[in-house]
């Protein structure tokens, strides 16, 4: 018999992450084949991303593994700077990544219109590759996540942070073995199957808490945040390791949850650290991918640190959908929102 957790739509889209990922790898090939050429005959400087939402923390990890991989600079583009106050930058021989599950918002097809028109090579990553955002752009990079009918996106921003590995590698093709790609679908069934009980347990009541992650892994802590808040009625702020020391750690006191997503790459001490402090001030603290004494570990899937947020943020989902029916609430249909959020 299927339980209530298994019947929303948030839980079945974000189970089935997997098959856009598959498709993806098969699909794919002739467009990454093309943005390699042109990548081949003139490297960006730059890559400008572009996104709202859910697709916006794709592009924070986007943004760590060019800077951290290929020591590429990549900057955030507010799409307001053009939809509102009718500037841009200087950007000659950049390229333009735009970010988006629908293709639709007003602002990012300004944003996609405008770059292209003074000469920047614009790319779209986007589920609707009959959208007004694919017509505008030159290349587009395929979701292939299906149709996605729950308001909080999962399935489509699994696909997001995929595709945007996928771009990474038309300018570095070593940063992950072809072995490990293919291996991803299949690991993301053993994300899912992961038990995070202990999280949703010692959330029921809590009224805020911090979620932290660094380097690629704060694009998921952002992620995280935001279904906290949207499926979950409850408020949660994302913060880099880095940032949290520079006065919102001030807040560490008994009993205050705090959620830290770990990779074993660089940051990894770091995030211990952390997580020591808050855990001697008598904060709750999460650790997903860590083994720490006197704290909450969370089971993770080991595989090569850039994969790893992928399959934390797919045990996260089942977890969240979790909490929120616990909480009394409608994880399809959060409040005040709708599936495809139309900005100026």
């Amino acid at each position: 018999m299927t339980n209530a957790c298994e019947s929303t739509l948030m839980y079945k889209e974000a189970a089935s992450a997997h098959v856009g990922l598959s498709r993806q790898a098969l699909e794919n090939k002739a467009v990454l084949g093309a943005i390699r050429a042109s990548f081949a005959r003139h490297r960006p400087p730059v890559v400008i991303t572009c996104a709202r939402g859910s697709s916006d923390h794709a592009a924070t990890y986007l943004r760590y593994v060019l800077e951290t991989r290929l020591g590429l600079l990549t900057a955030s583009f507010a799409p307001s700077v053009s939809s509102i106050y009718a500037q841009w930058p200087h950007v000659a021989g950049c390229v333009c990544v735009v970010i988006s599950q629908s293709g639709h918002s007003h602002d990012l097809l300004a944003v996609a219109s405008g770059m292209r028109r003074i000469g920047m090579r614009t790319i779209a990553i986007v589920n609707d590759c009959e959208s007004p955002l694919a017509k505008l752009s030159q290349f587009v990079i395929p979701l292939h996540a299906g149709t996605e009918r729950s308001v909080a996106a999962t399935k489509s921003f699994i696909a997001s942070l995929f595709a945007s590995l996928q771009f990474a590698q038309c300018m570095a093709p070593r940063l992950v073995s072809s072995e490990d790609l293919m291996a991803l679908p299949g690991l993301m069934a053993r994300a899912w199957a992961l038990d995070w009980t202990p999280l949703v347990e010692g959330l029921l009541d809590a009224r805020g808490l911090y979620v932290i992650g660094r380097g690629a892994g704060l694009a998921i802590a952002q992620e995280a945040a935001l279904k906290f808040k949207e499926t979950c009625n409850l408020h949660a702020e994302a913060f880099s390791a880095a940032e949290v020391r520079h006065g919102p750690m001030a807040l560490f006191e008994r009993g205050f949850p705090i959620l830290i997503f770990r990779q074993r790459d660089a940051t990894a001490d770091d995030l211990d650290a952390l997580a020591r402090v808050a855990a001697d001030r008598g904060c709750r603290v999460f650790v997903v991918g860590g083994t720490m004494p006197g704290m909450t570990n969370l089971e993770t899937v080991r595989a090569p640190a850039v994969l790893e947020p992928i399959l934390q943020i797919q045990a996260f989902y089942k977890a969240v959908n979790s909490l929120s029916l616990r909480r009394g609430h409608d994880p399809d249909h959060p409040a005040l929102l709708r599936k495809v959020t139309v900005t100026l």
